[in-house]
């Protein structure tokens, strides 16, 4: 769509602009993801010049370094013990024998099993001493993966520490040509504690999310080229590597039945995460406008009223909205006495009727809190903004969708934003509510069978806990999960009034 200047779009109607803003949206997608292929690009490019530069600097240090130096490359540490520096030496000398232990007792062969994720099956052999058949243990291909992997890590640090000692040793020579002498660990401890203090702040954090984040997240990428599931748990049966054939079924609508059910429930995700988070948002206004508006009598009472909604704990209401709408809820029996209905009607075994209820159900538990939010903004507008737009001739709408709306969006984008990735990620509105609902048969992947309300995290929960245990699929649709949420995350917030302009309400 071609781009209008400010004059042209000025002369555009409400409805118009709407439309041009989506339609902007749209045509900078394209755009978007060439310019992620390009930073990508530079990236990788980037990262290869630097892995030479390392590379170049290792040989020429090997070159014209110290011996103290030279001998780091074999005995970690010695260039910071031939300085004085004790306890950084011994550090790294700890961590070099202990990755030699560490590698030759386990670690081998661990790694050496990575390849195959084991040969030898479980089973049972004879023992002529007790005449009988006794268990005999094989691999276990879960542990190879995890160890393995794990092995693989450690690998990798040591690359890191012991790259770290050689330049820490190179940097000590530099130190004494210039005629002082390297620091020492009384200082080591005095810039710990003040002119590198947020590294100090900073380590536990980052150990943190490497140890319980990223590393899990790994773990979970790599299930996903392999075949375990509960037919192939890893130790009475063996699982191995499959390459990109889970991802393959996942888009092959026409191979298997899991890209329909992939598709289907993607959809209903996107759709019950637009509706869920766009109608607690707008509705959460309105409410918040309603009882601010001057005039009304009683306001304490009720935004009090409505964040008691909030204080009694979700999974009770929930369960309790559920049993009301059950086939033999109060809702059924309401329609039946009253002559509305002969027989009790499915709310939650009919997909639309199902799907409209968790939508209005989610609006009622939402907008509590959205009130509250939309209520601290509002009072933050200045008055003179209302008061020169009514001298202006503008009406309540006008003013809303000129000075209201566009300050909420502007503060309250980023939230939105979250709310949306929340809302996709929902799991407690959906399988509280609709748990235990019919199953749609032409969701049934692997023995396990979605529901026409399941969201994708459901899913995922379904096909991990059911008897087939599922886990390569459920690693699979978990990595499309976290490419959707980060797709639509980076693209939503490039174009967010509050990233793009944030001197506009300042």
């Amino acid at each position: 769509m071609e781009k209008l200047s400010w004059i042209e779009y000025q002369g555009l109607g409400t409805f118009q602009k709407i439309l041009y803003k989506i339609g902007r949206f749209f045509a900078a997608i394209p755009s978007f993801f060439v310019r992620i292929g390009k930073a990508i690009g530079r990236g990788v490019k980037a990262a290869v010049f630097a892995v030479g530069r390392e590379f170049r600097d290792l040989v020429m240090t090997l070159i014209n370094g110290s011996w103290r130096t030279k001998l780091s490359y074999l005995i970690m540490g010695f260039g910071n013990f031939a300085c004085g520096q004790i306890v950084r030496g011994a550090a790294f000398l700890l961590f070099e024998l202990v990755f030699i232990w560490y590698t030759v007792t386990t670690g081998a062969g661990w790694m050496s099993k990575l390849g195959t994720l084991g040969d030898v099956q479980t089973g049972e052999v004879y023992d002529p001493i007790l005449d009988t058949y006794i268990r005999a243990a094989g691999d276990d291909s879960f542990k190879i993966l995890l160890f393995g992997g794990l092995s693989v890590v450690f690998c990798i640090a040591f690359i890191i520490a012991w790259r770290m000692s050689i330049k820490q040793s190179k940097a000590n020579d530099e130190v004494l040509k210039s005629g002082k002498h390297p620091q020492k660990f009384k200082a080591d401890v005095h810039d710990l504690i003040d002119a590198k203090f947020h590294k100090t702040l900073l380590a536990v954090p980052l150990l943190g999310i490497f140890l319980f984040t990223v590393l899990p997240i790994v773990f979970m990428i790599v299930v996903a080229f392999t075949n375990y599931d509960g037919a192939h748990d890893g130790y009475s049966n063996l699982f191995t590597w499959v390459g990109w054939s889970n991802f393959a079924d996942l888009f092959n609508s026409q191979k298997s039945n899991l890209g329909f059910a992939f598709k289907h429930i993607l959809g209903w995700t996107l759709t019950w995460a637009f509706f869920a988070t766009f109608t607690n948002y707008f509705l959460g206004i309105v409410v918040a406008l309603l009882i601010n508006k001057k005039g009304i009598k009683f306001k304490k009472v009720w935004r009090g009223i409505l964040v008691l909604t909030s204080a009694v704990p979700q999974f009770i209401s929930l369960m309790y909205m559920s049993k009301l709408f059950a086939k033999n809820g109060l809702i059924n029996g309401f329609l039946i006495k009253s002559g509305i209905l002969d027989v009790p009607f499915d709310f939650w075994g009919n997909a639309t009727s199902a799907r409209i209820l968790v939508i209005l159900i989610n609006v009622w538990i939402g907008i509590p809190y959205l009130m509250l939010i939309a209520t601290g903004i509002l009072m933050n507008i200045p008055d003179d903004l209302y008061e020169s737009a009514k001298i202006d001739g503008a009406n309540a709408v006008q003013a809303f969708m000129k000075i209201t709306l566009p300050y909420m969006l502007f503060i309250t984008g980023p939230y939105l934003l979250t709310s949306f990735i929340g809302n996709i990620n929902n799991f407690n509105v959906i399988f509280l509510l609709t748990g235990g609902n019919i199953s749609n048969p032409r969701l049934t992947v692997g023995g396990t069978s979605a529901t026409d309300t399941d969201l994708l995290i459901t899913w995922l929960y379904k096909i991990t806990t059911g008897a087939d245990s599922n886990f390569k699929l459920a690693s699979v649709v978990g990595i499309m999960i976290f490419v959707v949420v980060a797709g639509l995350s980076l693209i939503v917030y490039n174009v967010l009034p509050s990233n793009k302009n944030e001197e506009d309400f300042q």
